[in-house]
């Protein structure tokens, strides 16, 4: 009944805030903007509504954009597509930065198509915008921006919705940008291999009907050299990693290849703003790696000489004895 009344209050929110204007959905297909999206389709004319997806081209999962036409066509809601791969590379270039990303590329991406429309964000008490529990800003709105994850994860059961997922992490899925950590200076060297990997272990695991929490390539090293690091949790068998193992070692772009199958220490290079700022760093560890990583991870940080270097770049690694 607590569910029900949460959808009602929110539907009558979006109908006051939407009135006669046109919705714009910034719709990844997963949880929080499928629920949005579900939410305003109840709540609105078909009309009113359109899904709009930021797709990064190579950086973007082939499961990921698949899901996103599947359940645009299970909601028989329109969708569009607009493109956000040049910019997203132009700031990958100054090191991994995912907020910036999702501030400056995906919802001003979705602004711009909007153009006199409102945008509709999935952001919720799991993220750091929904945590300012400011619901309508800059002509953004959140309908969701006062509830955690059981919630929403709730009102999707409501619907009888099911997520498609990746596999590449149980919880928050994204791009595969978020999986290079270092520079990409150079999109055929750096990027590639991040590109590469990360749509070969899904391959491989979907061939054998493997079940995993996480999967993912980290590409770390220094500018000259690309090793990849798998993160698969649980660990597969043996025949498993070997056939991912050798399909990277013939890709040209990456140099080493490494399975995380026991706690590493990863050598950090950042810039001041992160090495000198305990709560940055912090956050960077427990909050952006770790969670992604198949094993425990300690890091060594290392304040950095690049000026062009403007949040972290992961050069080296070992394992803990």
């Amino acid at each position: 009944m607590f569910t029900i009344k949460i959808i009602e209050e929110i539907k009558e929110d979006i109908k006051q805030v939407v009135g006669n204007k046109k919705l714009y959905i910034a719709f990844s297909g997963g949880l929080d903007s499928t629920v949005v999206a579900l939410l305003a389709k109840d709540a609105l004319p078909k009309s009113q509504i359109t899904l709009v997806n930021v797709c990064f081209g190579a950086y973007s999962y082939s499961k990921g954009l698949e899901a996103v036409l599947s359940l645009s066509n299970q909601m028989n809601l329109n969708l569009f597509f607009v493109s956000g791969e040049s910019e997203q590379e132009t700031l990958m270039y100054h090191g991994p930065n995912c907020n910036q990303c999702t501030k400056s590329i995906k919802i001003e991406k979705v602004k711009e198509f909007a153009y006199k429309g409102i945008v509709a964000s999935g952001a919720n008490q799991s993220d750091s915008w929904g945590k300012t529990k400011i619901k309508i800003m800059n002509n953004i709105y959140s309908p969701l921006v006062m509830l955690n994850k059981i919630q929403i994860k709730e009102i999707l059961s409501y619907y009888g919705f099911t997520i498609p997922k990746i596999g590449e992490n149980i919880g928050r899925e994204g791009c595969k940008f978020k999986h290079l950590l270092k520079m990409a200076v150079n999109t055929q060297y750096h990027s590639r291999a991040d590109v590469i990997s990360n749509e070969v272990i899904h391959d491989v695991l979907d061939f054998y009907e493997f079940k995993r929490e996480i999967a993912n390539v980290k590409i770390i090293g220094p500018l000259s050299k690309n090793i990849a690091i798998i993160n698969i949790k649980p660990l597969p068998p043996q025949n498993i990693i070997n056939d991912i193992v050798k399909l990277l070692e013939k890709e040209s772009t990456i140099d080493e290849v490494v399975v995380a199958n026991k706690p590493m220490k990863l050598k950090i290079s950042a810039s001041p703003g992160i090495s000198n700022n305990k709560e940055s760093s912090y956050w960077i560890k427990t909050g952006r790696l770790q969670p992604e990583f198949a094993v425990p991870i300690e890091v060594e940080w290392l304040p950095s000489k690049n000026n062009k270097l403007r949040t972290f770049s992961v050069i080296d690694y070992e394992f803990i004895k």
